[in-house]
């Protein structure tokens, strides 16, 4: 965290702390990341924000070992006292749902809404113990599974909610020594994830089968209860698209 803190200062809506590091900033989640993931949004960014970052960390006394260096994308081993942080810059889509945010700990960071569409299709592109206890996670604390994968599509039009669906069932088959190297905060119940897996798959699979297909890819926010929901009979939910570098609901304007 205290490399996250001294590159806050270069932090801007264009380059911002997205990924696994964003994700478990806050206090309730069981997992922290040892990895710093910056997106941006276009190749040229990717560039300045390094020659930033990288002036930043030298001054500090770090040290860089650079793994990859590629048009957009940048990652680099960032060293000190014995211990080591991968750190990585890419491009990334300006598309979102929502403006990124400001933390007064690791400066501008992506939504936790957006954090948590780019999970689901992380999970869709990789079969990794991390992404899956990260969507169950985000199922309890962000946002419904459901809601995920109907907005999900909306950034990337290559799925529908039912093929992302499709290969989101075929994770969630894992083993103890499978979450060995992980850094969490208390020990992982199987039983209990792999429980409330299928629940989330369940519901995720009812809600899509009974949706107009032709609605898919938004998010949907309900005015009354200031949040995005999962929309239902009882509730006022209503469309949120997005638009690149993503647009606050127009409630919210009050």
């Amino acid at each position: 965290m205290s490399i996250a803190q001294l590159l806050a200062k270069n932090r801007t809506e264009d380059s911002y702390l997205a990924g696994g590091a964003a994700l478990h900033i806050a206090p309730n989640s069981k997992r922290y990341s040892n990895d710093l993931d910056y997106f941006h949004d276009s190749v040229v960014r990717v560039a300045s924000a390094f020659a930033d970052d990288e002036h930043l960390l030298i001054e500090a006394g770090y040290s860089l070992q650079i793994e990859m260096n590629q048009p957009g994308f940048i990652r680099s081993i960032v060293t000190k006292d014995h211990e080591a942080t991968k750190i990585e810059w890419a491009h990334d889509s300006a598309w979102r749902y929502l403006p990124p945010i400001k933390d007064e700990t690791v400066g501008i960071q992506l939504h936790p809404i957006d954090l948590a569409v780019n999970k689901v299709l992380a999970l869709a592109g990789r079969d990794e113990p991390r992404d899956f206890l990260d969507i169950l996670y985000i199922h309890k604390e962000i946002l419904s599974l459901p809601a995920l994968l109907w907005a999900a599509v909306g950034k990337d039009p290559g799925f529908t909610p039912l093929s992302l669906l499709e290969i989101i069932k075929r994770r969630g088959k894992y083993r103890p020594e499978d979450f060995n190297r992980l850094l969490l905060t208390e020990p992982v119940d199987l039983v209990e994830n792999k429980t409330l897996w299928l629940s989330a798959i369940g519901d995720a699979e009812d809600f899509i089968l009974h949706h107009a297909p032709k609605d898919y890819g938004c998010l949907f926010y309900s005015p009354n209860s200031h949040r995005f929901v999962t929309p239902a009979a009882d509730n006022d939910a209503v469309p949120h698209y997005g638009v690149p570098g993503g647009v606050l609901p127009r409630f919210f304007d009050n």
